[in-house]
């Protein structure tokens, strides 16, 4: 309802959605990390959130997380199907939050590979697909397969693959990472984001899509020494 997507007003359709708990069920887990003698306080809270999450923003018949759970109605007509969109990013972010098990993983995988294929995308950093159409957003950038909408992010693809280590996926990682490493030393650079062919975006020296890609190489390397 804004052209930037930032300002709340009296057309604002308040959401729950997964990254964003996720992300809060990762960050009491690192308190928890820091403060050990504090988690009795915190591990409850953590707890009932990520059963909040399991019971309102997973939906067992699709495999998947809802895209968002509306406080007042969805913005959107009657004959979208927003749930018919899966969330990369989300789903990556819920699985660093450990929220969900080997099984639901292997499905997730299964899926952002599908959804790459069809979408023609370079990697598992695709932020969704399919993409929301070009009159979802009042932000011109956020046209079909642009920046969040169905950008492929290497922010996000990088953290999918640390968790497939994590989880014993190692093949499946490796495969994974190299479309991402290959076109770090293609377009000599850590790009902000890629279009649906591969074509670099944003900033070449983006810290988060180099932090992601080298903690997963870190963690690939301790695994091929263990």
């Amino acid at each position: 309802s804004d052209p930037w997507g930032v300002t709340i007003d009296a057309n604002t359709k308040f959401c729950v959605d997964i990254y964003d708990n996720a992300m809060l069920v990762i960050a009491l887990n690192n308190l928890m990390e820091l403060l050990p003698d504090r988690q009795s306080k915190w591990q409850p809270l953590k707890e009932k959130i990520a059963h909040n999450i399991m019971q309102y923003l997973w939906d067992k018949d699709r495999q998947k997380f809802i895209p968002h759970l509306y406080l007042d109605g969805s913005p959107f007509p009657d004959d979208f199907d927003e749930n018919a969109i899966y969330y990369h990013g989300g789903t990556a972010v819920a699985i660093e939050a450990g929220l969900l098990d080997t099984s639901q993983i292997r499905t997730s995988l299964n899926k952002m590979i599908s959804n790459v294929r069809k979408s023609g995308a370079a990697s598992i950093g695709l932020t969704l697909y399919p993409p929301y159409p070009k009159w979802a957003f009042e932000n011109k950038g956020m046209y079909p397969y642009g920046y969040q909408n169905g950008g492929d992010w290497t922010w996000f693809g990088g953290r999918m693959i640390q968790q497939l280590v994590h989880y014993g996926f190692v093949r499946e990682s490796f495969e994974q990472i190299r479309p991402m490493v290959e076109r770090v030393v293609a377009n000599d650079g850590f790009y902000e984001w890629y279009t649906v062919d591969n074509q670099p975006e944003g900033s070449g020296t983006f810290r988060g899509s180099a932090g992601v890609l080298f903690k997963a190489i870190t963690i690939l390397e301790a695994w091929a020494r263990s």
